[in-house]
């Protein structure tokens, strides 16, 4: 193993490793696509935000700290969690440590974001539940841009690779309607920001999304997106299918990017087949892919072979409670945190040089409730 402790790799070892050996050193282009889905808004169904009213604003208070860092008056403060702090904070000790470029997409929020943002003009995506959670204009729309910036990122990127994150507020169960509406039965694999993921509650979610949706034999991804996805999923999938042709690919999250991924393989065989697979990799955070109450690996084993790989960051020994309680299994992954952590370590920093910067930069929140 060529990143004793640092970086674990949970599916397809070979190509994983071979995928990291050859970004090693690389310094990536770092995006965070932001999406909504009135599925948040179900009461429990999300812990990235303590209220149905804050998971509003999650994704626009990550990404205005993602790019700007600790301010005295922040448009959109970082919400209170019922437990922990943000995943951000660990992505920004990377993007501040290597200062690396950083692109934000709003694929549909619910208001406009306080930082620069690449406004893709899409839309919020109603609950699950309704089975019409966007119009397919917009799906199609979002994907053909998703293709756009791909090749636009990968002329960037030169002979490195892209991370590819996210923030969308309950894009577990998006991810678990997406997953099942593509044959892969992924019901009791899924993650979630709660310490013991909420199965039944996400599962009711989705049949009654699958049921109101009508698919059919002859439905494409993208009818599966426009009726149960989110606009973050197909975005993304664009972006990956097309940048795979020339550059290396982290898709950085947990379940929510073995779905993107599962996208990526159906939208590969009947309408994008320059798709490079094994330029794509996902990249985590241990505490997803060691989730007991979740099956993740499972999960990747099952969308096919695509490398599963997990930052070994490590908390235990950290004086913050906020940080300590993600060994307790609150909060995990998001804003691309395990993706960004691996990108640390393939730049040499070791899990503990991490969490010492990630620590510099609790150290100065003006409010200590975050840190608690």
């Amino acid at each position: 193993m060529m990143f004793p402790d640092a970086i674990n790799i949970y599916n397809n070892y070979e190509r994983g490793i071979k995928w990291l050996n050859r970004y090693r050193g690389c310094r990536p282009i770092f995006t965070c696509t932001l999406g909504f889905t009135d599925t948040a808004l179900i009461e429990g169904i999300s812990a990235a935000g303590a209220t149905p009213q804050s998971r509003r604003y999650t994704a626009l208070a990550d990404a205005e700290f993602l790019l700007n860092g600790i301010t005295p008056h922040p448009v959109y403060p970082l919400p209170p969690l019922t437990v922990g702090v943000s995943p951000t904070v660990i992505s920004r000790a990377v993007v501040k440590m290597f200062d690396l470029p950083v692109y934000v997409f709003n694929a549909g929020l619910v208001a406009y974001p306080s930082v620069s943002t690449i406004d893709l003009k899409g839309k919020g995506a109603l609950c699950v539940t309704t089975g019409k959670a966007l119009p397919l204009g917009v799906v199609m729309d979002l994907y053909e841009k998703g293709l756009q910036w791909g090749k636009t990122l990968a002329n960037q990127g030169g002979d490195s690779y892209l991370i590819l994150s996210e923030c969308v507020v309950a894009g577990t169960t998006t991810a678990l309607a997406v997953l099942t509406a593509l044959g892969i039965h992924a019901q009791g694999m899924i993650n979630s920001s709660h310490a013991v993921c909420n199965h039944g509650q996400k599962w009711q979610v989705v049949e009654k999304g699958l049921k109101n949706a009508h698919f059919s034999g002859s439905t494409t991804p993208f009818d599966i997106v426009a009726g149960v996805g989110d606009p973050m999923q197909i975005f993304v999938a664009g972006v990956a299918s097309s940048a795979s042709e020339k550059v290396g690919v982290m898709l950085a999250g947990g379940t929510q990017m073995l779905a993107v991924y599962a996208l990526i393989r159906a939208i590969k065989k009947g309408f994008y087949s320059a798709t490079n697979l094994h330029n794509i990799i996902v990249g985590t955070t241990r505490w997803v892919a060691e989730d007991e109450t979740g099956d993740t690996v499972g999960l990747a084993k099952m969308v096919g072979d695509v490398p599963l790989c997990a930052t070994g960051l490590d908390f235990t020994k950290s004086s913050y409670p906020s940080l300590r309680c993600y060994e307790r299994g609150f909060v995990k992954e998001g804003v691309g945190a395990g993706g960004s952590a691996i990108a640390s370590h393939l730049l040499n920093t070791t899990p503990e040089q991490l969490m010492i910067a990630i620590e510099g930069i609790l150290s100065t929140f003006p409010d200590a409730t975050i840190r608690q």
